[in-house]
């Protein structure tokens, strides 16, 4: 019978995979993982866990794997004067031999040379077995551009190995608007929350325009919004901007239908659409207190249906610019657009089972992988279907484009500032498309805090930190690459993940995950060299449990942190005065994932976290009570601090002050007295919602 695992293996394993055994929780207190959520993340990184003979043959095969490999999976590196140089790992029997080095820059010509291993700086020694290894320090006779190259080594007997070499700005890209200590600021909103006289129950791209008009002409820089994320459209109850199924591509319900250009020229959408019934059902979904998701993609769906038949049927054959132009769109989009065509197509397809299945896990086997020869067949009978799915991400591309060109046009000084989730859906495209890049039976989530006594599981795949590496990070590339194609700003939710994410095991409560780490400095850098070259602005939002090593990796690669007002309070003194916010920083009132202001001042919040269970017991309830009036008063203090108490409302008094407009007014002047370089305005502040966009923890229940 073969022994179990120790602590000392588990330790070394988590050393070795970079799992950490505990972590300081919202308190500081240092939380000590549990051994079984250390075997279950480990088991989820491909770690046999059964037993300990198979344990330590994993780790004595990784250490082999480092030795064997002439070159490390990549190199990401920052420009600098100094030679670049990469480790080279050789047996000694081959070092005295002559090797041919070739350095293809990503646009110039390429660069070769020989050189001799002996000849070289020893870094280090190993063994495995019989077999002597020595690692040496091969430098490059020139320092690369930025960009994305190679480096091929070849030697005797046919040794040869290709790594891709990635040149990295020392920083993030910063817009003009906001160089030597100018200041902006501008609205955030969540797009499907607007409502105007003309959309269909859902906000639109054609609304988006004229809020960037609004914004303009109030002074606004930049327009700050929610994941534009492609979700599921079979299955409209998914909505949650933040559980996408692909973060690559684009919700389809955010398209005006009445702005397609086929709609101009289509008398069945015409007919349909100015039908009076139809016109009933529209100003239904437009009156209607929260967004009717499936009333609102039923009808997109079906005038949608009718453009592209139209499309299909007059615009193709001819081959006029409208048909040149999708057809560049799907070259560009290549196999990943097609692959969403065919995945779409697919859950279309399987939704007539009874009943229908969730997600691809659970789809008909022959069908999990996109290169099966089960799908290719679909594909093929079904190529309409695959260019109808195609067609939606293309006119609503489109219609992004055209507000990125009218922030250009208004003079933005950043324009769209665009938010891009941490992770993806298990069940979603992105996760059956690189389905060998994210780990199976784990969700990221978060540790019990302030807010979320019990945790958070968010139900989102995490990527393989290991496998991500070795595929020199295509995916997350790609996934920039999308969202600052028109954006002047993104900002990356849970920042934090760059460094480690909190694995929750399948089944388990949020209480019982831990942290796995990612390769920190090698993502920031290929995120400054995207940064650049699409001349956009980088912000993290580093709430919650954030250490120290982040925010200064944030400072170091020129990405602004977030400020929320309302996170800024000490039990002691009270809320943070303006002057002390970072320079480099966002500062905001609150975001979508905490109460709105009015909430907040009245405790509408605590009262739905008390009535759907998320508040552990009765004596934290009472706790956060109490936090509450105290944080009322230090807002009070800070406002009489400043000189923007409101005529007529006295700190001292016992009477809890009303939240009128004059006192909103206060609070947001306080707030733009800080020293950020931006300031965001959240909407339902300005127009004193209640009810808070997102709780954090829930699902269905809210």
């Amino acid at each position: 019978m073969k022994a179990p695992l120790d602590k000392n293996l588990i330790r070394e394993l988590c050393q070795s995979y970079g799992v950490l055994e505990y972590y300081h929780n919202a308190v500081g207190r240092k939380r000590v993982v549990p051994q079984g959520t250390l075997l279950a993340l480990l088991k989820a990184l491909g770690v046999p866990t059964e037993n300990a003979q198979d344990a330590r043959e994993a780790l004595r095969q990784k250490e082999a794997a480092s030795w064997q490999s002439l070159l490390p999976p990549l190199l990401v590196q920052r420009i600098t004067t100094e030679p670049p140089w990469v480790a080279l790992s050789l047996p000694v029997d081959v070092a005295q031999d002559i090797w041919h080095w070739r350095f293809c820059p990503e646009k110039e010509n390429a660069r070769e040379g020989t050189f001799q291993p002996a000849s070289l700086e020893l870094l280090e020694e190993g063994r495995i077995g019989e077999q002597v290894f020595r690692r040496w320090r091969l430098d490059l006779p020139f320092g690369p551009g930025l960009g994305y190259h190679r480096l091929t080594l070849q030697g005797p007997d046919g040794l040869r190995a290709e790594m891709p070499w990635i040149t990295v700005p020392e920083a993030c890209y910063t817009p003009e608007a906001i160089q030597e200590s100018r200041k902006v600021w501008g609205p955030a909103l969540q797009l499907y929350a607007l409502r105007s006289g003309r959309n269909w129950g859902i906000g639109d791209f054609s609304d988006l325009l004229q809020v960037l008009d609004i914004a303009t002409q109030s002074g606004a820089e930049l327009v700050g919004l929610n994941p534009l994320h492609a979700l599921f459209p079979d299955n409209p109850h998914h909505a949650s901007p933040y559980s996408p199924s692909s973060r690559k591509f684009l919700n389809i319900l955010y398209v005006d239908v009445e702005a397609v250009p086929e709609f101009a020229h289509c008398y069945a959408a015409h007919d349909r659409v100015y039908d009076a019934h139809f016109q009933a059902d529209l100003r239904a979904l437009r009156g209607t207190d929260l967004v009717d998701y499936v009333g609102v993609a039923a009808a997109k769906r079906e005038i949608l249906e009718l453009l592209y038949h139209a499309f299909r049927e007059t615009e193709l054959p001819g081959n006029g610019e409208r048909a040149r132009a999708f057809r560049q769109f799907q070259k560009e989009g290549g196999e990943a657009l097609f692959r969403l065509g065919v995945f779409e197509a697919l859950r279309e397809h399987l939704q007539t089972q009874d009943p229908p299945p969730w997600g691809w896990p659970v789809w008909p086997e022959k069908y999990r992988r996109p290169e099966a020869p089960a799908v290719t067949e679909f594909a093929a009978h079904q190529s309409d279907r695959v260019e109808f799915f195609q067609y939606l991400q293309w006119v609503v591309a489109e219609q992004l484009d055209a507000v990125d060109r009218r922030s250009q046009a208004l003079g933005m000084g950043i324009g769209l500032y665009q938010d891009i989730a941490v992770g993806v859906d298990p069940g979603g495209f992105d996760a059956w498309n690189d389905q060998d890049l994210y780990v199976s039976n784990i969700h990221i989530g978060a540790p019990p805090d302030a807010f979320n006594r019990k945790g958070q599981d968010w139900g989102l795949q995490p990527w393989h930190p290991l496998r991500l590496r070795e595929a020199a990070y295509a995916p997350f590339i790609a996934l920039l690459r999308a969202n600052m194609r028109v954006a002047g700003a993104i900002r990356l939710d849970h920042i934090l993940g760059l460094m480690r994410l909190y694995w929750i095991p399948a089944d388990e409560s949020p209480a019982r995950g831990g942290y796995v780490r990612y390769p920190l400095d090698e993502l920031l850098g290929i995120l400054t060299l995207e940064s650049q070259r699409h001349r956009c602005l980088v912000v993290g939002e580093d709430l919650g449990m954030v250490t120290e090593e982040i925010r200064d990796a944030l400072r170091s690669w020129g990405i602004l942190s977030c400020r929320v007002f309302l996170l800024e309070v000490d039990p002691q003194n009270g809320y943070r005065p303006p002057e002390d916010y970072p320079a480099w920083s966002v500062a905001a009132l609150t975001t979508h994932d905490l109460p709105t202001l009015a909430g907040f001042w009245q405790g509408l919040d605590l009262d739905t976290r008390n009535a759907l269970d998320l508040i552990p017991d009765a004596a934290t309830r009472d706790s956060l009570i109490v936090e509450r009036a105290r944080d009322r008063s230090f807002l009070l203090l800070a406002l009489e601090r400043e000189g923007l108490l409101p005529r007529g409302i006295r700190v001292q008094s016992a009477d809890l002050p009303k939240l009128t407009e004059d006192m909103i007014g206060a609070i947001y002047r306080l707030l733009a007295r800080a020293t950020s370089a931006v300031l965001l305005v959240q909407m339902d502040d300005a127009l004193a919602v209640t009810d808070q966009i997102n709780l954090p923890g829930t699902a269905g229940q809210y």
